[in-house]
């Protein structure tokens, strides 16, 4: 779903990943096709499954998610064969930025992440996170990480809460320094966002809208901040943006990436 929403906003993602040797990773590499997506950064292994989710929709809400998947990290040879497919990209494709989304299934081990963030480094290429809390601590001299609330409580093991902003930011600020990070964008759902710098501390409300189903807005936050990042606008600006896009597809049931020319108009509306 990230890729869908970069792809949808006018740049070009690579995918990398490691998906099962089995009929659903078959059905998985078909889509990329049909959506014109490279596959040069998928490992398949025969392993491990390609993670599958089964969505249960009654009356236009989500009741119910299945995951049919193996959450084990993956093993050193398919980390090997990723990490280089990754290199192979990062040194061929001219990669502006590098987005780990962490949905914890297990692709993304510890060593990549390290390995990973070094090359990112070496090559000037901007790095978001949208976390989970297995590798939150690993996530460190990143140029923007994205957790929501709970991502942060977990991740600090502290008791926040959501309209508690003056607390959440001292927590924030600490996670900031912390870990090195040059961004921390705290997702606050009805309370919009916090984004954090090392002398800039901003909360962005929340605009007020029809909520159908929450499913991928984080995708479409992490997607169209990043890329705002990449495109010169400062780290505010980029949140005010992504703010936007993520409650446009808070609109839509079921996951769908974002309209470019529905965000563009909202945009022009709401931040002029």
């Amino acid at each position: 779903n990230v890729a869908l929403n970069i792809s949808a906003l006018g740049a070009t993602p690579y995918l990398c990943s490691v998906i099962g040797s089995d009929s659903r990773g078959d059905e998985f590499i078909s889509l990329l096709k049909k959506r014109k997506m490279s596959n040069l950064g998928i490992v398949r292994s025969k392993n491990r499954p390609t993670t599958t989710k089964f969505r249960v929709i009654g009356n236009n809400v989500q009741m119910l998610r299945v995951d049919e998947e193996t959450t084990n990290y993956i093993n050193r040879t398919e980390e090997k064969a990723l990490l280089s497919k990754i290199k192979s990209i990062i040194t061929d494709k001219g990669i502006d930025a590098i987005i780990f989304e962490d949905y914890d299934k297990g692709s993304i081990s510890p060593n990549l992440i390290s390995s990973v963030t070094k090359l990112a480094k070496k090559n000037n290429i901007i790095i978001t996170v949208d976390p989970k809390k297995r590798n939150f601590d690993l996530y460190t001299n990143l140029t923007l990480l994205k957790p929501n609330l709970k991502e942060l409580k977990d991740g600090l093991s502290l008791e926040l809460e959501s309209k508690d902003i003056h607390s959440i930011r001292d927590a924030a600020m600490e996670l900031l320094q912390k870990n090195n990070l040059e961004i921390l964008m705290v997702t606050l759902s009805e309370n919009g966002v916090l984004i954090c710098q090392k002398n800039l501390q901003t909360h962005i409300p929340a605009i007020v809208r029809s909520i159908a189903d929450v499913s991928g807005a984080g995708d479409t936050v992490i997607s169209a901040l990043t890329l705002g990042l990449t495109s010169g606008l400062s780290a505010v600006e980029a949140a005010k943006l992504s703010n936007i896009a993520g409650g446009l597809v808070c609109e839509i049931v079921g996951v769908s990436p974002i309209d470019k020319d529905k965000l563009l108009q909202e945009a022009k509306k709401v931040l002029s």
